[in-house]
């Protein structure tokens, strides 16, 4: 049995951050309702497109249901209130406000105390932003993530993926699951309140710990550390491999490995500060030794003696590894149109096993009928 079995969720989301919640929860065993409106869920219609299927859409919504319902009619409307109230969890990732214009807000709970109601936003439900739309670029620009990502010197850089969107529905995840934990104890549901730009500001503990406490600003710093070195890329004949060294015993053993003992006990690299000061040096150093040999060699010594090395493997090569085969970390699943899709899934193995969906994502409104009699639900 899924940790979440017997859960039921009413998912009114689209695009990513809430779909990635609701996504985690059908892994874990929750039974999943996806409203849609009638042209679906906008991730339809966004590429790339595999036999007229959208590869973000399937990602984001395996071991999904859906039901087709217009909001803006008002029977349609009551037919979701129904399901709503069927269900333990909802959640909802409109702008503030406007769930409960359609009669689907956190007030659900006055006719069901223990449902538990989640909305995701991209400021959160109060504040002087939260009326603002927000994609993912905003949230990164605005939460201070942006200005500590980039090189020294350069323009500020977004990170590479839709990190505002995934950690706001991860943080949405885990809050349904402490607020299911509650009501076991209380019988009482709950009202959360996520935000892509309080997920963001809250995953930033180095920029928090240089701010607040070192009292500067957070520099942009490339593939460096901002407080830790040696901890970065370095050239090798090839390529480049990464080397992140923490603490003396690691120093002492790269310094010995590249053939240079004496830099660890010179005043200039005794500590994390120390060398971070003089990271120029110590770089070059490194290089030095690193240049002249491949890759492989580089990433093979410094693991022979134990200092934390990879190196820079494309998305397929991570993908294709018999590391990521021996976790299962890519699955195919059931698709209607495709027959089978392939699916990342939650990452997390309980009891050594990885839950992950029954299936892939849904045709649009394919279960309408199905949910509706399971549910006991007349609708015209």
């Amino acid at each position: 049995m899924k940790p979440l079995a017997g859960l039921r969720v009413l998912d009114l989301t689209r695009v990513m951050a809430g779909p990635f919640c609701t996504a985690l929860l059908a892994d874990l065993g929750a039974e999943v309702i996806k409203l849609e409106p009638p042209q679906g869920d906008d991730y339809r219609h966004i590429g790339p497109f595999v036999q007229g299927e959208s590869a973000l859409f399937t990602l984001m919504n395996r071991g999904k249901e859906s039901i087709v319902l217009d909001l803006k009619d008002p029977s349609a409307a009551a037919t979701a209130r129904e399901i709503a109230l069927h269900c333990d969890v909802v959640v909802e990732n409109f702008r503030p406000g406007v769930a409960s214009r359609l009669g689907l807000g956190p007030e659900l709970r006055n006719d069901k105390p223990s449902l538990i109601y989640a909305s995701i936003s991209g400021f959160g439900q109060s504040g002087p932003a939260a009326h603002l739309p927000a994609y993912d670029l905003v949230a990164q620009a605005m939460s201070g993530l942006m200005a500590a990502t980039g090189e020294d010197g350069a323009a500020p850089l977004k990170v590479g993926e839709s990190y505002g969107d995934l950690m706001a529905g991860l943080y949405a995840s885990w809050a349904i699951l402490a607020a299911l934990h509650k009501r076991t104890t209380t019988g009482e549901g709950s009202t959360l309140d996520v935000a892509m730009f309080d997920a963001l500001f809250s995953l930033l503990p180095t920029s928090h710990a240089v701010h607040f406490y070192a009292q500067t600003t957070p520099q942009r710093v490339g593939n460096r550390h901002p407080l830790s070195t040696p901890f970065g890329c370095f050239a090798t004949a090839d390529g480049q491999a990464v080397i992140a060294v923490l603490g003396d015993r690691q120093w002492q053993a790269l310094c010995n490995l590249i053939g240079q003992p004496q830099a660890a006990t010179d005043p200039r690299y005794l500590t994390d500060e120390a060398r971070t000061a003089h990271e120029p040096l110590v770089k070059a150093m490194i290089e030095d030794w690193s240049h002249v040999l491949p890759t492989a060699q580089v990433v093979a010594a410094l693991s022979a003696a134990g200092i934390p090395t990879a190196p820079i493997q494309s998305l397929e090569q991570a993908a294709n590894s018999d590391h990521a085969r021996a976790r299962g970390l890519v699955s195919d699943l059931p698709h209607a149109n495709l027959g089978t899709a392939k699916t990342i899934g939650q990452p997390v193995r309980f009891d050594g096993v990885k839950p992950i969906a029954a299936r892939s994502a849904p045709a649009l409104g394919a279960d309408g009928p199905a949910i509706l009699a399971r549910l006991g639900i007349a609708h015209g």
